[in-house]
């Protein structure tokens, strides 16, 4: 089986989180860019993948169409790791992370979608076996920046039937009103990298008497493992959707600091760097993979498999928006605080073709 046809295709679907849309990204942030990536073997096999796209999408599918795409064709598509070793060598000249890691993320999911459709079973098969048929997700709350508002959204996350809420806030304020409303239900708080170490240290104490599950990324720059040990953080921290290959998780285990390393499967260079994380953090007792995925496409269902094959229980991440529209025709979503990954081959479901069509940006 050799791939015939490639292509990638960026959508632009508009959301609604009851806010303004400011506050954690370039620009006021009220649509989800996609970029699918569509693969097509000689036997007529079609796989799709999603390459991380929030404000780079342009970027993204340039660099898929001028330089990642090309060097598919031909290539026999079986073993998707080999590809994905292949290309970054060819383009390790090109940064060995961020914009190209995107790229082939998008290239390695769509290459397991075909893998897991000729062998008839779904991606958590692939990656050792289905372990749940249910996973508990979380509410993952946007930055709202005000607290009344950030309050009304944790209720109405808990009245979903959400346990677990995690809040993008970085002031006492916003975390406060929330935590207050939380019942009993499980708070975890993530700044994309906001604080200073002071800071950081004063917060995380202060959410330690809260009784935070975790903090994540309360630090600039997220590499910097040994300014997390310096935190001493009296509760659990999380960090690593960031982070690119396993090469920089495998230096995230090592610095012993993360007990929730957090992959995300359309940054890290997709499933076959899932998967050797997987194998990196199953030799130690004191960690458990939680995946991150803000996504509502091939990424998000991807991330469902990872969770159903996961040895340790996980928490799978559900941003707490409302699209438009959806890519998928019945995409499974949370109900009572569980959702049930996809049982069909590969991926589980095929994109809405009217859909992409709609929301297609050329």
């Amino acid at each position: 089986m050799r791939i015939a046809a490639a292509e990638s295709i960026r959508l632009a679907i508009p959301f609604s989180d009851g806010g303004r849309g400011e506050g954690m990204t370039p620009s006021t942030w009220n649509q989800l860019d996609t970029v699918l990536v569509r693969l097509e073997s000689d036997t007529g096999l079609v796989g799709w993948g999603e390459a991380f796209a929030y404000f780079c999408a342009g970027a993204v599918k340039a660099m898929l169409d001028e330089t990642v795409l090309p060097l598919l064709i031909g290539c026999e598509a079986s073993d998707p790791a080999s590809i994905s070793d292949m290309l970054q060598r060819k383009l390790n000249l090109f940064g060995r992370y961020g914009i190209t890691i995107f790229a082939l993320s998008g290239v390695d999911i769509a290459l397991w979608d075909m893998k897991g459709k000729r062998e008839g079973v779904p991606i958590s098969t692939l990656l050792g076996g289905r372990r749940r048929d249910a996973i508990p997700a979380y509410a993952s709350l946007v930055r709202y920046g005000h607290a009344e508002t950030a309050a009304r959204f944790t209720r109405k996350a808990l009245k979903d039937g959400y346990r677990h809420i995690k809040l993008h806030e970085v002031a006492r304020s916003e975390i406060a009103a929330c935590h207050a409303e939380l019942g009993g239900a499980s708070l975890m708080v993530d700044v994309n990298c906001t604080w200073r170490t002071e800071e950081a240290a004063s917060m995380a104490g202060w959410l330690g008497d809260l009784g935070a599950l975790w903090l994540e990324e309360p630090t600039f720059p997220p590499e910097d493992f040994e300014q997390l040990r310096q935190l001493r953080s009296p509760i659990p921290l999380s960090c690593g959707e960031n982070l690119c290959t396993a090469w920089q998780f495998e230096a995230l285990l090592a610095a012993g600091v993360v007990r929730y390393p957090q992959p995300s499967v359309t940054k890290v260079g997709g499933l076959s760097e899932v998967a050797r994380i997987i194998e990196l953090a199953d030799k130690r007792d004191d960690v458990v993979i939680m995946p991150h995925s803000p996504y509502f496409g091939p990424g998000y269902l991807a991330t469902l498999h990872i969770c159903a094959a996961l040895r340790k229980e996980p928490l799978f991440e559900y941003l707490y928006v409302w699209p438009e529209s959806q890519i998928y025709d019945g995409l499974p979503e949370p109900k009572d605080g569980l959702i049930q990954p996809p049982r069909g081959p590969g991926l589980g479901l095929e994109p809405n073709i009217d859909i992409v069509r709609r929301y297609r940006i050329e």
